[in-house]
């Protein structure tokens, strides 16, 4: 039995942190903007990680060999600067990167109980990991209503769409299912019954975030045109006093263009558009009856044009982020 116990503790901790949000019951409420915080909070970040890497490599690299701009390296402190880490891999990055936002963003953000909220009716056994712990808060982003939970996915789980993309020769579409298998698993059915489609949009553009860092392959979503005048966030620069002083070529990482959200944001980030399903109809019907009874005249999904917007932006790859009420909206 202690052993058994041990075992349980050990599954609510790890399973404790797919956290979820209730998109429904502040949706009438009027919260301020954070869309100008949130690109200072990382912008500041990013600085740090291009400044750590540079410093990384003045420390390790030998001064006769023109070897600059280590991109394993840019990688890996860019993490850590955005996840506020001593690694760049190690723990839950994406749920604590959630759980610093809601510090930094609370006086702008809407904070929810379970006990409150559209899914106070799921059961221990129905969502496990969300009886263990409370929602994320939610935020205005240019009038969309957004989980920071999304943040989490966005830099986190983009960041593992990347991976399978660049170094695993995966291509998007099988990151993409990648994603969708996670969601069905420990992300969401199986530990909360819940499955968020606009998580996968967020795990999406987080990939596109990320693609853009040295921009290596052209994003998706752009045309050609677009795609032609696209600029890299970082690129590897000739430092002119360093390789004066050093009597030689040497080159550093510098900022080419600032990070803004709402380059990647759009109505499908939102789960009152772009809705959830559930693992269960028993699930579904609990959440449906308290749904109805925060906000009668909430439908899915939400507002129509933002779904026909989100199935002309992503395009192919519509049918595998949005839900299927809002892939088939229509005006």
């Amino acid at each position: 039995m202690p052993i058994l116990l041990a075992l349980l503790g050990v599954f609510a901790f790890q399973v404790s942190l797919a956290a979820e949000i209730d998109s429904v019951t502040p949706r009438d409420l009027a919260l301020e903007n954070s869309l100008t915080l949130i690109n200072e909070i990382f912008n500041q970040r990013i600085q740090e990680g291009i400044h750590k890497a540079n410093a990384k490599q003045d420390d390790i690299e030998d001064i006769e060999k023109d070897e600059f701009c280590d991109e394993e390296v840019l990688y890996t402190e860019l993490r850590k600067a955005i996840f506020q880490s001593f690694t760049a891999s190690w723990g839950y990055k994406g749920y604590n990167l959630d759980t610093q936002l809601r510090s930094l963003l609370a006086r702008q953000s809407y904070s929810l109980s379970l006990k409150d909220s559209i899914y106070c009716d799921i059961s221990y056994m129905e969502g496990f990991s969300l009886n263990m712990k409370e929602l994320s808060d939610v935020v205005n982003i240019n009038d969309h209503l957004v989980g920071l939970d999304k943040m989490g996915h966005f830099f986190a789980e983009g960041w593992h769409y990347f991976e399978l993309t660049d170094y695993d020769q995966h291509n998007i579409s099988q990151a993409l299912e990648w994603g969708k298998e996670q969601e069905a698993g420990k992300f969401g059915l199986t530990t909360t019954g819940i499955f968020s489609f606009a998580d996968l949009v967020a795990n999406f553009n987080g990939w596109r975030f990320w693609n853009k860092v040295l921009l290596k392959t052209h994003d998706p979503l752009k045309g050609v045109f677009a795609n032609f005048f696209n600029r890299p966030y970082v690129s590897c620069e000739l430092q002119i006093v360093s390789s004066i002083k050093n009597k030689k070529i040497v080159k550093a990482w510098e900022l080419n263009s600032r990070f803004d959200l709402a380059d990647y944001l759009d109505g499908a980030w939102d789960e009152g558009n772009n809705c959830n399903n559930y693992e269960d109809q028993v699930i579904a019907e609990k959440v449906t009856s308290r749904i109805h009874i925060v906000n009668p005249d909430v439908t899915c999904p939400g507002i129509v044009e933002y779904c026909v917007e989100a199935q002309r932006k992503y395009g192919y790859y519509a049918k595998d982020i949005l839900h299927p009420d809002c892939l088939n909206a229509t005006n």
